[in-house]
């Protein structure tokens, strides 16, 4: 397997939905805010359930969340 990395535009989509907070965020899914901020940061990827119910807070689907980058 090639080594890549998940990104993602969540601060912008954060940003562009009212200036949502980390926290408005973490609560729509379910998380706590350390989980968004670590998310952000690209410390960490989220699981498939998570990536879905981040989209969902966005009105997008998963792709407009996250990419692969190699």
């Amino acid at each position: 397997m090639s080594a890549g990395a998940i990104r993602n535009d969540i601060r912008r989509l954060r940003f562009e939905h009212g200036e949502m907070t980390q926290e408005e965020l973490a609560k729509r899914c379910g998380v706590t805010r350390q989980t968004v901020i670590a998310l952000e940061a690209g410390r960490y990827a989220p699981s498939l359930e998570l990536a879905f119910r981040i989209a969902r807070a966005f009105g997008v689907g998963v792709e407009g969340v996250f990419r692969w980058e190699e």
